[in-house]
């Protein structure tokens, strides 16, 4: 009768595919480990009966379609470019020591130099345009620059002349817009960014005239080359200034009224003559 009923259970389990285990040897049955049925799938995380590895879920398909390309920054401002923007631009990269140079309004060599160099300490893609990403970051690290920022080295528009001006040879300086016109019966025959005495030796206002003009005058008083000096009240005159050319607006004179470009005052010295006007005035 046993050997009948084991030799029942191995017809079943090849037709079944079922796993049995045969009695301990205390004559107990222990239960089945497990039971498939033909055609069944076989359950997660076990192993299929013949000892094959498990089933695993297919990989998603692939999708193998081309991508297209980020579109890039929109450019604001490249080489060649001018204005009161590219400016400012320039103001701002002369706060980032990026620039040292201008700010003179024409996007230039330097300019495109600097805005490579910044985009480069900040990972950004080194193009040398002023794109609206680098743009931004740079507004991040600044301030808004003043009107004398933007016109630190000069180009600034000189504002009316005064009333005083509209008659014979005069120079007619101007504090308010920084600039000295050369006038001649009313007309401007040429134009020039000029710098003023600190708030202790202020440049004094009025109505003067030229009464000497030295070549390669040097001051006795603070021993500073003078180029092209043109007096026009006590100690103080109109001349070159090499600091002022250097520096812009950062410095100021102990007085005289500063030009910093050499070939503008060089033309204005050979015309000016000794008793010519001069109007300082805000």
């Amino acid at each position: 009768m046993g050997r009948a009923f084991a030799a029942g259970l191995a017809v079943l389990a090849a037709l079944t595919g079922c796993t049995v285990q045969t009695p301990d040897g205390e004559g107990e049955r222990r239960p089945p480990v497990h039971v498939e049925l033909p055609g069944s799938t076989p359950s997660q995380g076990r192993t299929p009966a013949g000892g094959g590895a498990t089933p695993r879920s297919a990989p998603p398909p692939v999708d193998d379609k081309p991508r297209a390309a980020p579109t890039p920054p929109r450019v604001l401002w490249s080489r060649g470019d001018t204005g009161r923007d590219v400016r400012e631009l320039q103001a701002r990269l002369r706060q980032v020591a990026w620039l040292f140079e201008g700010p003179t309004g024409t996007y230039d060599e330097p300019t495109q130099r600097a805005v490579s160099g910044f985009q480069g300490k900040r990972g950004l893609p080194r193009t040398g345009k002023a794109d609206a990403v680098t743009w931004q970051r740079l507004l991040g690290m600044t301030r808004e620059p003043g009107r004398w920022d933007l016109y630190l080295m000069g180009g600034q528009q000189a504002d009316p002349p005064d009333a005083r001006c509209r008659s014979g040879r005069v120079l007619c300086i101007d504090k308010t817009s920084r600039t000295l016109r050369w006038m001649v019966d009313g007309r401007t025959v040429s134009t020039m960014a000029v710098r003023f005495g600190s708030q202790g030796t202020p440049t004094r206002e009025g109505v003067f005239s030229v009464y000497w003009k030295s070549r390669d005058h040097v001051s006795t008083l603070y021993d500073s080359p003078m180029p092209y000096a043109m007096f026009f009240s006590g100690g103080q005159a109109v001349h070159f200034s090499a600091d002022f050319a250097a520096r812009g607006y950062a410095g100021a004179s102990h007085g005289c009224v500063n030009v910093r470009d050499e070939a503008a005052i060089a033309q204005l010295y050979a015309q000016v003559r000794n008793g010519d006007k001069v109007v300082v005035s805000w």
